[in-house]
């Protein structure tokens, strides 16, 4: 049997996992890690995935895409999501697989990516929403925080919006759009870009937070991403309110 390309699309809640990418030599449980052991038993073999986005500890995603050499195996491709999850914890779902070009790779491929984060905006706390959420009582200005995002569209340097970490090529990036919206006492944080710095969902998101506090206006945001300097951005908005939505690619 020939060997196949196949993608498939993720759903997972982060909490219990130590982010999406496998660290080897490590104990830490992560959700790359996890698909691969399960992948590999349906294979009989061991399978090693790509993935397009590299989420950090206890950031979810609902449209996390991999890819993966079948080497020949012999469950067809209709059939993988429902074998793939009669294996999978809980917290994770395989929702579809199809077979792509030899040439598509989950993460090179992609033309851009929607985070959204996720602010609970009411007086009390959530029970229910404590792992999924960030909880701010004080009434945030949603109009503030949306002058502040159009700040931010464009081809721009954002390091001043990157904790350090993973060393990259560059640091420009291009933000397509960032919506603010409130569904009741639910604020969202929408941004799609081409790509995305270590971090730089969240500190957007902290940096728009503050503004809807009234602890920046909307015009220092243009004065922190022209700074270039990421101890003026942020601060760095806590994992559980980050969900990875979706990837794109061409056609």
């Amino acid at each position: 049997m020939s060997m196949a390309n196949i993608k498939v699309t993720i759903a997972y809640d982060g909490t219990n996992y130590h982010g999406f990418q496998e660290q080897r030599g490590t104990a830490f449980q992560t959700v790359q890690g996890v698909l691969e052991e399960r992948l590999s038993r349906l294979a009989q073999r061991e399978i090693r995935i790509i993935g397009a986005g590299r989420t950090d500890a206890g950031v979810h995603a609902r449209g996390q895409v991999i890819n993966f050499d079948t080497g020949g195996w012999p469950i067809p491709t209709p059939k993988i999501v429902y074998a793939l999850n009669s294996l999978l914890p809980r917290d994770i779902a395989a929702l579809e697989a199809e077979e792509v070009p030899d040439s598509f790779h989950s993460r090179f491929s992609a033309v851009a990516k929607t985070y959204r984060y996720v602010i609970n905006n009411g007086k009390r706390h959530s029970p229910f929403l404590r792992l999924y959420s960030y909880h701010i009582p004080c009434l945030l200005d949603v109009e503030a925080m949306r002058a502040g995002a159009r700040r931010l569209l464009g081809t721009n340097d954002f390091s001043a919006f990157r904790a350090l970490g993973t060393p990259v090529k560059t640091t420009v990036r291009t933000v397509r759009e960032i919506q603010v919206s409130r569904e009741d006492e639910l604020i969202y944080i929408d941004i799609q870009a081409d790509g995305f710095l270590y971090h730089m969902a969240r500190m957007i998101s902290g940096t728009l937070i503050r503004v809807g506090q009234g602890k920046l206006s909307p015009e220092e945001v243009a004065g922190i991403l022209a700074s270039r300097n990421s101890l003026k951005g942020g601060p760095t908005a806590p994992a559980r309110g980050l969900y990875l939505e979706r990837i794109e690619y061409p056609g």
